[in-house]
């Protein structure tokens, strides 16, 4: 019983991954940022151009 418990102290003081998995759920929530604003963005940039073709399309 008392090698379980030292097994257990021993896995709650190791901090050898901690890290990597703070900078995975950073790039994650980074990526997931990104996709929700990409549909704005697009539709933002389809709009302006949009515009700029309709004002050329009065010139040509």
């Amino acid at each position: 019983m008392s090698r379980i418990l030292q097994r257990l102290q021993r896995l709650d003081q190791d901090e050898s991954g901690q890290g990597l998995i703070e900078y995975v759920l950073i790039v994650a929530l980074v990526a997931f940022a990104a996709t929700a604003g990409m549909s704005t963005l697009a539709a933002s940039i389809n709009s302006a151009f949009t515009k700029v073709g309709t004002i050329l399309g009065q010139y040509v």
